[in-house]
């Protein structure tokens, strides 16, 4: 079907096709798009714009299709990039992690208890949020749609031995940053 689309040149009788299979690749692969956009802006409008600037992307390169050996990988690498340069990143106040832990320590939960709650999930995601770039968008893909290393790479544009580096340093520092907040200490 892509080879169709990329073949085809905008006319009376071929735009119907054309438009035929843009349709598949748009059912086939909008969730992925969707997913990757929303975790980069996390924002339900933002990613939604985001999703439709992705297709009118392969909607203007339609020619290059056929060159295209990974479609989901090649889609999910427009999407980053798009995404990225829509994201304006929350930073973390220190009002937000103090109040954070509080409401954590209020519970009076055990660990494996605050682990699996709302709160836990909240500070964890804006210790995600304030992570280095680079370290933050290795993460994210991983964590989205289960990208494997190979197919951050080919997304990010760099060796797949950076991508397991950066996961490695991501998951590190985030385990470092939780364990210093849980035990009260100062980031």
């Amino acid at each position: 079907m892509l080879e169709q689309l990329a073949l085809i040149e905008p006319s009376a009788v071929g735009e119907n096709v054309a438009e035929a299979a843009l349709e598949h690749l748009v059912r086939a692969h909008a969730r992925l798009v969707f997913k990757i956009a929303y975790s980069v802006l996390r924002n339900h409008h933002d990613a939604e714009d985001a999703v439709q600037e992705v297709f009118l992307r392969v909607m203007r390169q339609r020619r290059d299709l056929s060159a295209v050996r990974d479609v989901r990988a090649w889609l999910a690498r427009i999407t980053w990039r798009v995404a990225v340069d829509r994201r304006n990143p929350p930073q973390l106040s220190d009002a937000e992690t103090t109040a954070a832990l509080e409401q954590l320590r209020s519970h009076a939960a055990g660990a494996d208890h605050a682990a699996i709650g709302s709160q836990m999930l909240a500070l964890t995601e804006r210790l995600i949020a304030n992570l280095p770039a680079d370290l933050r968008d290795a993460l994210t893909l991983s964590t989205v749609e289960e990208m494997t290393s190979s197919e951050i790479a080919a997304v990010l544009a760099i060796p797949e031995t950076s991508v397991r580096t950066r996961l490695f340093r991501a998951r590190k520092l985030l385990k470092e940053k939780l364990a210093s907040l849980l035990e009260g200490k100062a980031l």
